[in-house]
């Protein structure tokens, strides 16, 4: 099934049920041979011809595959989009949306966004000949006062990475109408159990597959999903074009993954909860970022526009950089890693770390310190967490 002549618009018959039940099972029921519970892989390479002109719907699995569609079918339906096309990983989704634009368009995102993210833009795709504008998109003041007659689009990212600050995706997605822009949304951090940026107007969302979707840190991969036809048929010639997309394999973990999502989902925020809590209490912190908290700048935004507050969090801790890397040293529960959105706790130093990729300068102006901590908050039970990361705090 080559991408280029694929109808963009998936099949959904459980787009009226429940989020949990669409989890389940949406792209599973492939095998009419067998009548499997669970999607077959495909791990062939190539597929077998029937005639000129004819196949089964498949032909060579850079081109498309039926466990690969399978997971397609499943996050499309997740996001209420029409199509959805899953890539090798999450940067290479980032790269795929790129491919909609060229030399001398103009794309403004945001100042604290992913340092993977930033290094894409400001390195290879600024020497291709598009331009970025990396503004305060907290205030919207900011992306007007950015656009120019070569701006294309407008890239959100939120909650941002690490500092958890949220961008008004409503108020930026009105934007983009008046001026004719094209509005793509990261939504990682949230997935669309939290989050729904197409119901907010946006056009386009990314995600890396290797965090929440999948949740288990087994894979990594990415997913672009589109509303609007012309960027679907755009989406799936690229990712056809450049060999972009995910492994059977990787796409068949991904699919499992995201069948229990949604209580995923809950039980990592119940544990980012209670640790914000502490942390926002305990006297060896001097900030933390989690919108979840009442007092946070973003609290009331965030119950306007998510469902939930995530279980991703930051805080800076009190001294210097030395004590920051203690606390993670002294940590049993939580590894030291980079990633996000597994089953187990992580914890990370964005300066040296996942941002490491970005200027120290970007890294100031952002608000990124050498004392800022991000924690991926697992399922394990709260309480062990809590004891885990105070014992860390106190040694």
């Amino acid at each position: 099934m080559a991408s280029e002549s694929a109808p963009p618009s998936l099949p959904d018959p459980f787009g009226d049920q429940h989020f949990e039940t669409r989890c389940v099972h949406v792209g599973v029921d492939k095998d009419d041979a067998y009548n499997s519970c669970i999607t077959p892989i495909y791990p062939t390479s190539t597929f077998r011809w029937e005639g000129l002109g004819k196949t089964k719907g498949y032909d060579y699995t850079r081109s498309g595959n039926p466990t690969r569609r399978a997971l397609e079918e499943s996050l499309a339906s997740l996001e209420d989009g029409i199509d959805c096309r899953t890539t090798s990983t999450g940067m290479s989704a980032i790269a795929a949306c790129m491919h909609l634009f060229r030399p001398g368009d103009h794309i403004i995102t945001g100042h604290d966004i992913y340092g993977g993210t930033y290094r894409l833009f400001s390195s290879l795709f600024t020497d291709m000949g598009i331009t970025f504008s990396f503004v305060n998109m907290l205030d919207l003041a900011n992306i007007r006062a950015a656009i120019t007659p070569a701006t294309k689009c407008v890239w959100i990212e939120t909650p941002s990475n690490p500092l958890m600050n949220l961008v008004d995706i409503a108020g930026v997605t009105a934007i983009c109408r008046e001026k004719n822009l094209i509005s793509i949304a990261d939504n990682t951090f949230m997935s669309p159990y939290f989050q729904r940026p197409f119901e907010l107007g946006v056009d386009i969302v990314v995600h890396s597959t290797t965090k929440y979707l999948n949740g288990h840190s087994d894979v990594v991969g990415g997913a672009v999903i589109t509303r609007h036809n012309p960027h679907a048929e755009r989406i799936g010639y690229v990712v056809n074009a450049l060999g972009l997309a995910c492994s059977p394999f990787d796409a068949w973990l991904v699919l499992r993954g995201v069948k229990t999502l949604g209580p995923r989902m809950e039980a990592h925020q119940r544990g980012a909860l209670a640790l914000a809590q502490m942390l926002a209490k305990h006297p060896a912190v001097e900030r933390v970022y989690y919108p979840g908290l009442p007092d946070n700048p973003f609290h009331a935004l965030a119950k306007q526009q998510m469902k939930g507050f995530g279980g991703m969090l930051s805080f800076d801790v009190k001294g210097d950089r030395a004590k920051a890397e203690r606390v993670m040293l002294n940590l049993k529960l939580f590894a030291m890693a980079e990633s996000l959105g597994g089953v187990e706790s992580l914890i990370e130093h964005p300066d040296t770390m996942s941002h490491a990729s970005m200027t120290a300068q970007a890294r100031k102006d952002a608000g990124i310190t050498d004392r800022t901590l991000r924690v991926s908050v697992g399922i394990e039970h709260p309480d062990d967490l809590l004891a885990d990361l105070k014992a860390a705090l106190n040694a």
